[in-house]
């Protein structure tokens, strides 16, 4: 859908339901605000902080949060995983291009010195710990995990020089019982577990997205709460949804999103001369 259709007949300045909204357009849950301000305090003394949550709730988002809210302080490292599946070699290679560092992975021991002193001489300079962020966690070897633990403490685990945000899915949890990885999970010390959302709060989210775009009223407060209790508390539901029905909206040419735009979008229509029952009855 183009955006100068958007613009031209519902006024939206971006599209509100895509993933790639603006930074200072996400919505943030009530409880998330707590997590960030832990994780803020979490680069102060190092460790590992866990995201988790069913599919769909919204975990990326907070991690772009998170990102965002730390690359406006000057100077101080922010790195992303991009590839939590990778192999222990392409582990350190990746650990490299995040802190541009030119490593070979193929000299272990040199390329984990080297990140050490890079992390060492940011706390120097800045009193805190660079921050490393990975989203789909859930997907790291279990080798990776554990070499990310020895890499980032020191001084027989007294003192750390990394902070480490690992988010993922609700299998990530679990991969903390297996024995190889308790050691990492007994040093997580900020948690938040997301759970399906409310409907005060997805009503919440619809409002603020709208809002945010630049045009309020967009929807009926009809459809807003037809689409919550059609969301089963998960935001990628609601808002798959929400951009099908502006979809249909700018290819109709309507002005406003209603409860009737909902119903021809989304119930079956029968075909002319239906039965509406598989039982025929007997003369």
């Amino acid at each position: 859908m183009a955006d100068t259709s958007l613009q031209s007949l519902y006024g939206l300045t971006f599209h509100p339901f895509q993933p790639d909204i603006p930074a200072h357009a996400l919505w943030e849950p009530s409880n998330v605000g707590h997590f960030i301000a832990r994780v803020e305090k979490l680069v102060g003394y190092g460790g590992f902080a866990l995201l988790s949550g069913e599919t769909g709730l919204g975990k990326s988002k907070i991690i772009q949060m998170i990102a965002e809210r730390f690359r406006h302080r000057d100077g101080f490292i922010v790195g992303i995983m991009e590839r939590p599946q990778s192999t222990i070699t392409d582990f350190y290679r990746e650990l490299g291009d995040v802190f541009d560092l030119n490593l070979a992975p193929a000299n272990r021991y040199g390329s984990f010195r080297s990140l050490r002193l890079k992390w060492k001489s940011h706390l120097d300079q800045r009193l805190l710990r660079p921050l490393l962020l990975i989203d789909e966690a859930q997907e790291m070897p279990v080798t990776c995990l554990t070499e990310l633990r020895l890499l980032s403490s020191e001084q027989f685990d007294s003192h750390n020089l990394l902070t480490v945000v690992l988010s993922g899915d609700a299998r990530l949890p679990d991969l903390f019982r297996e024995p190889a990885l308790v050691p990492l999970g007994s040093r997580i010390r900020v948690r938040l577990v997301l759970r399906s959302y409310h409907r005060n709060e997805l009503l919440a989210f619809l409002n603020h997205q709208l809002s945010v775009a630049g045009s309020p009223t967009l929807m009926t407060d009809d459809l807003k709460n037809v689409l919550v209790d059609h969301a089963g508390g998960n935001i990628r539901v609601l808002t798959n949804m929400a951009t099908d029905l502006l979809e249909e909206g700018v290819s109709r040419n309507v002005s406003q999103l209603d409860e009737k735009l909902y119903i021809d979008r989304f119930t079956p229509h029968r075909s002319p001369g239906t039965r509406t029952s598989s039982k025929s009855k007997r003369p």
